[in-house]
């Protein structure tokens, strides 16, 4: 059994696998605070890894993918999703991930990082909400987004002005962790739906 204290794993999904993608500039970002706290224990899904059919077919092939992504959803007591917004929603990619599991999600807190045009994502965020819910995840309320964010990093992938994000991240992230544990004692010490 775990204590209060053990840290969370906490798997980032980059939800993004489009050639010329600006996630992994985000992604360098939230890890490096990820790795700041004691409290956190981060591992990444890549969506533009995982390499996942679109058919729900079950081959070899599909399931040496799965074999290799499954493990890091399922193990993780938390996670933040990176998404951003494409047509008013989030990528195919990233609900394609979504749709391939759905005892890795239940029961664990996700935090949920956008970015875009000058909605910064935020409508991809809902969308996530509806369906992180159907899938008996918890979404934490506040997020990090980022409007018109390729303005926002510098050519290095650093933050132009980090104070603002970073504030938000820290919330976003203190949230994740009290529901991490919370929820985490709660599958210890009984089975959901139990």
């Amino acid at each position: 059994m775990q204590t209060t204290d053990t840290p969370l794993r906490v798997t980032l999904v980059v939800g993004s696998n489009r050639h010329g993608r600006f996630g992994p500039v985000v992604a360098d970002w939230l890890l490096t605070l990820m790795r700041d706290r004691d409290d956190l224990l981060p591992e990444i899904v890549d969506v533009a890894e995982a390499d996942l059919p679109m058919s729900f077919a079950r081959t070899p092939e599909t399931t040496a993918t799965l074999s290799a992504v499954t493990p890091k959803l399922a193990s993780a007591d938390a996670f933040v999703v990176l998404t951003p917004e494409y047509n008013h929603s989030y990528p195919a990619g990233l609900k394609n991930l979504i749709d391939w599991h759905y005892t890795e999600w239940q029961t664990k807190p996700i935090a949920l990082v956008s970015y875009g045009g000058i909605s910064g994502g935020l409508r991809a965020v809902e969308h996530l909400r509806q369906v992180f819910a159907e899938l008996h995840a918890v979404t934490v309320r506040d997020t990090v987004s980022f409007h018109n964010a390729g303005g926002s990093f510098d050519d290095e992938g650093k933050l132009k002005d980090p104070s603002a994000p970073e504030a938000a991240a820290k919330t976003m992230l203190d949230q994740l962790v009290w529901w991490g544990r919370g929820l985490r004692e709660a599958r210890e010490a009984r089975p959901y739906g139990a």
